[in-house]
């Protein structure tokens, strides 16, 4: 009879302390030694992990009224731009955004030093961030400047907002040029000189949930640290792209938007990052737990660095230049081997994303469910899966509005 379990029973055995809990890499040796049908009805849950720049990442940020009170028009954090249209005395901090004084960081020219993701580091970790804010004054809010440090604990909320983050699948970037390019996949070296490569491989969360069987809005995470939440389909959602048969996307697919409270976090799981000639962004902690259900989504997360590919572009032409050209394809099994052969020259790879925080993180999930501190969550809706007929649509430049 085939065994079907029920988030109810999963959550019941977690808080008995009886649950079975593995991380993505040890469900491989355990599938391989007890078998399916056996593993199946002894596993409860399959914790993943990834960990690595996220740009498109950020915080809404309350700061509490002044007195006098002010409606915040401009604001700057640490000298970096926050986003003041939304209320009074709210923003949201983008981890890509520039110091507006020095967007290029003329002092150590491309190096870009310090912005909105350093920010957010800065906030967890409990530093001081000077805050300063422009208004144009009205007689409600009548103050129109103002000047101050605030840390983390000073202020009213702080809620992490990721709009897209753990991609499901990505390119490995190359340079086919004869000049070093910088971009954010960090620095191409001319002639094939480096491969760069992101994700996590088979512990990231969505190769181990391929067709989002179980990951959805209202999926409980760990994020950055702390307890987040998945709260839709991220944005560049691209379920409808080739996939093997095993059903494992062989290009950028499916993508998470994640909400959680930044206080509850940590500046381990969320760092500052810079990239020389490019600019700056946020490593994000992300870990998803996948309930064992049934076979089917067992199967899933047996999925192996070998079953998965990813494609080979040049982003010295082909990406800048949205061709859609692809060089090959390469698994990350030969991905985290240190070299890949392309075009007929072996080049070595350099990994975007740290396999070793994922695997933390795994099993950092792994005590939390086991312990009992941390319950399954049953979505009230699953991801736009490849049923949606969602296609990744490019922008169209049109010299009308017809």
């Amino acid at each position: 009879m085939a065994v079907e379990k029920t988030y109810e029973e999963i959550n019941a055995r977690i808080k008995k302390g009886e649950a079975v809990v593995v991380t993505a890499e040890e469900i491989i040796d355990f599938v391989k030694e007890k078998g399916v049908k056996k593993a199946v009805q002894e596993v409860d849950v399959v914790t993943t992990g990834t960990f690595g720049s996220m740009c498109s990442s950020g915080v809404f940020l309350n700061f509490g009224h002044p007195t006098p009170r002010m409606k915040m028009k401009k604001i700057y954090l640490n000298g970096v731009p926050a986003y003041g249209g939304i209320a009074a005395v709210d923003a949201y901090l983008g981890a890509t955004e520039l110091p507006e004084s020095d967007p290029e960081n003329r002092v150590y020219p491309g190096r870009f030093l310090y912005g909105g993701g350093h920010v957010i580091e800065d906030l967890v970790a409990g530093r001081a961030v000077k805050l300063e804010a422009t208004a144009y004054g009205t007689d409600c809010y009548p103050r129109r400047h103002i000047e101050t440090w605030i840390t983390l604990a000073d202020i009213n909320e702080a809620i992490l907002f990721n709009p897209r983050n753990a991609y499901q699948n990505y390119n490995v970037a190359v340079n086919l040029s004869n000049r070093t390019i910088y971009t954010y996949m960090g620095v191409l070296k001319p002639n094939l000189g480096n491969a760069s490569y992101s994700t996590s491989g088979q512990l990231s969360p969505l190769f181990n949930d391929p067709y989002y069987k179980t990951i959805g809005i209202g999926t409980r995470i760990f994020l950055g640290g702390g307890i987040g939440y998945v709260v839709w389909h991220g944005t560049q959602h691209n379920p409808c792209v080739p996939r093997t048969p095993k059903g494992v996307p062989m290009e950028g697919a499916g993508t998470l938007a994640v909400i959680g409270d930044l206080k509850q976090m940590s500046p381990e799981w969320l760092r500052g990052t810079s990239n020389i000639g490019y600019g700056v962004s946020l490593a994000v902690g992300i870990g998803v737990p996948i309930p064992i259900l049934n076979e089917e989504i067992l199967l899933y997360t047996t999925v192996r660095d070998e079953d998965i590919y990813a494609p080979v572009v040049d982003y010295s032409n082909a990406y800048p230049n949205n061709t859609g050209e692809v060089l090959g394809h390469v698994n990350y099994a030969q991905l985290k081997s240190g070299k890949i052969t392309v075009n007929g020259k072996e080049v070595p790879t350099t990994p975007r994303s740290s396999y070793y925080k994922a695997r933390q993180i795994a099993q950092i999930l792994k005590e939390w469910i086991r312990s009992g501190k941390f319950l399954l969550t049953e979505p009230v809706q699953l991801l736009p899966g490849v049923e949606s007929g969602i296609k990744l649509k490019s922008l169209k430049e049109r010299k009308n509005n017809d």
